[in-house]
């Protein structure tokens, strides 16, 4: 064709030229096709088809036209936001208070698993796998649970089914006791409590009584059975929970964070460590200390000493008085020689024992160990006084280590 460029393409005649492709970003234009012109509607032929007019305020980089006004600044946007924020703080408070039970039950979990980590680790350092040493540990632990539950439930057992048999006897002795007698005569108390043990109440009270005994010890076997599966499993994982648990630190600071974590860990691991080790001497020295003076039950005295010495501040004593009312029930003597024996045991546990075997795992000032342990127990009971003082020894290391460094760079 005369005028036309060399190496242009040439439309034959009699055949359409190539149609542009509708987007939503307006007409893709092939090449060699001239793009419409603005303004004009858009129309469907068959032969082609005509791009339609573009909004106001379109663009290639906004082809749906620029967006409106922030509602930002909105108040009802303000308001709807704030009320949903407090809903869902209020829906999160109400969980977690219904599974409380859960995660007290978890949280003592993971402290027994940290806990009996220095023995894993132990045993790992003496060529044992890590899953052997899991295990030895693991039936060590059913192993105390199986000897404190033969050496407590026979003596209760027994003691029960004797108060039962004298019963008869012991109201027998009321009845001859002349205080007793002159009560029962102005006041007729043996009488009501004669119609009160007929009538059907008490039975019906018994009953509910004897109902809710066993869903308590239901409800403890059942806990103390999910302790132990959880110890087991925290156990086995406890480097993997580590290291995601490090992995939530950002990359610059994951290093520093790691290595105040394990100083944490070691250092909880060492309290509870430290702690059986204190409560198995006090255990060990009861048992032959009652031994000696002919107590009965002294197994089972021992198990109860040893139990309540892992309880900060008060536990020692809980122990001592329960050992030194049985030996009360002895004689007197025995009752006043044991009193002596826990007094000078306890002094020298608190002065020589316990710095010593404590010296290495937990570096608590004194009067934090009694805040940590008081707020603990308020709240948690005897399980917030056992874990308040690693959990304060924790918040003291992160503060010296982390706290007072960047305040002295400010």
């Amino acid at each position: 064709m005369p005028g036309a460029p060399a190496g242009a393409a040439v439309p034959e005649t009699g055949t359409a030229a190539p149609e542009p492709i509708l987007t939503s970003a307006g007409p893709l234009v092939l090449p060699g096709v001239p793009p419409a012109p603005p303004g004009r509607a858009a129309a469907v032929t068959p032969d082609r088809v005509v791009p339609p007019e573009a909004p106001a305020g379109a663009s290639p980089a906004l082809p749906f036209g620029r967006p409106g006004r922030s509602m930002s600044g909105n108040p009802f946007v303000f308001g709807f936001t704030a009320a949903l924020g407090v809903l869902t703080a209020w829906w999160l408070v109400q969980a977690v208070v219904t599974v409380s039970s859960v995660l007290i039950l978890i949280i003592v979990s993971l402290f027994l698993a940290i806990g009996l980590n220095p023995a894993v680790e132990f045993l790992q350092r003496r060529r044992v796998p890590r899953s052997g040493a899991i295990t030895v540990v693991f039936l060590g632990v059913i192993l105390v649970f199986v000897v404190v539950g033969l050496a407590i439930v026979p003596p209760l057992t027994t003691q029960s089914t004797q108060f039962v048999a004298e019963l008869p006897q012991y109201v027998q002795e009321l009845q001859n006791n002349p205080l007793i007698r002159d009560l029962d005569q102005r006041f007729q108390i043996l009488e009501k409590l004669q119609q009160y043990v007929t009538s059907g109440a008490f039975g019906t009270q018994m009953f509910g009584g004897v109902l809710g005994i066993g869903s308590v010890v239901i409800g403890a076997v059942f806990n103390s059975l999910t302790v132990l599966v959880l110890t087991l499993y925290f156990l086995g994982s406890l480097k993997s929970l580590k290291r995601m648990a490090y992995r939530l630190f950002p990359r610059t600071r994951r290093n520093r964070a790691a290595l105040l974590g394990d100083q944490i860990i070691d250092s909880i691991g060492g309290y509870v460590a430290g702690n059986l080790i204190i409560s198995l001497i006090a255990g060990v020295t009861t048992f032959i200390f009652l031994s000696i003076m002919e107590v009965p039950y002294a197994l089972a005295l021992s198990l109860i000493v040893a139990l309540t010495d892992l309880i900060p501040l008060v536990g020692a004593f809980i122990g001592a008085g329960v050992a030194s009312l049985v030996g009360f029930f002895v004689s007197p003597t025995v009752g006043i020689v044991c009193l002596i024996f826990f007094t000078i045991y306890q002094q020298i546990e608190n002065y020589w024992i316990a710095p010593a075997v404590m010296k290495s795992s937990v570096d608590v000032p004194p009067l934090a160990t009694i805040v940590g342990a008081l707020l603990g127990g308020a709240l948690l009971g005897v399980l917030g006084a056992l874990l308040g003082i690693p959990i304060v020894a924790a918040v003291l290391l992160i503060v010296r280590e982390v706290v007072l460094p960047r305040q002295e760079r400010s």
